[in-house]
């Protein structure tokens, strides 16, 4: 009898330890929009109460009834930062691409003008597609994409950290960094976005929350790189918003107006 009330007792306790990971909740959030008001930058604060942890994330939000994803190679040194480039191409907003080898060189499918940079890789890390055509934008399962003349931009990274509208399962909870992600709610509405050093598991389940990225409820989310790559540039009525890489990197996501 005594040896089940401690098991018991130690499921409530593990129980009550993942609901603690899991109580994040938006502490605040502003808005603004983009000149011709087809993106809103959502700047957003969450707290997690029972850690003491607090995150911000900054997150461009378009339907893609208006604006679409573009991606932009640099293939040749010198590279420019994200801020230069976005500016240059007139886009309405933008973030750092994919993983790139120590040569710069992409690690997994890229996609650029219709052009295929590189070309789909089979590997764990790699679970996730964010991929663009003229008439939609999504996110899909490595496993599952197909590569089409009608797609016209395409970042393959991962992994991917929100599935069916719930955190993925198995992700690393151990190792917090600025983070860069895509999402998108099935419904039309796609996000780009940073996040200050959060887990990646920490990062599904603030993703999961219905106004992380204003009133968009995310039903897939995929990591692209982040750490010292991590960048995010909105073009605002007032002024321009940007947080700088910390270091070069091969390939950028825009939003651009259709």
């Amino acid at each position: 009898m005594t040896r089940r009330i401690c098991a018991g007792a130690l499921l409530c306790l593990f129980a009550a330890a993942g609901l603690a990971r899991a109580e994040w909740r938006v502490a605040g959030a502003e808005r603004e929009s983009s000149p011709n008001e087809l993106v809103e930058h959502w700047t957003t604060e969450v707290a997690n109460d029972a850690t003491g942890e607090r995150a911000t994330l900054h997150v461009a939000v378009f339907a893609t009834s208006a604006a679409t994803l573009r991606v932009i190679d640099q293939p040749d040194p010198p590279r420019s930062e994200l801020a230069e480039v976005m500016a240059q191409t007139h886009a309405l907003a933008g973030v750092n691409g994919g993983y790139f080898d120590p040569a710069d060189a992409p690690v997994g499918l890229l996609v650029s003008a219709g052009c295929v940079i590189s070309p789909l890789r089979k590997a764990k890390l790699l679970s996730g597609v964010l991929a663009a055509s003229a008439a939609r934008v999504d996110i899909v399962r490595a496993s599952y994409f197909v590569l089409t003349a009608r797609t016209t931009a395409a970042v393959q990274c991962g992994p991917l950290l929100v599935e069916h509208a719930a955190p993925v399962a198995g992700l690393n909870d151990t190792r917090p960094a600025r983070r860069t992600f895509a999402a998108v709610d099935g419904k039309g509405r796609v996000a780009l976005g940073v996040s200050s050093a959060v887990t990646l598991a920490q990062l599904g389940r603030i993703l999961c929350l219905t106004t992380a990225g204003g009133k968009m409820k995310i039903a897939r989310a995929l990591n692209l790189d982040g750490g010292s790559s991590t960048a995010f540039w909105f073009a605002g009525k007032e002024n321009i918003f940007s947080i700088p890489e910390a270091k070069t990197v091969r390939d950028f996501v825009a939003v651009v107006p259709k």
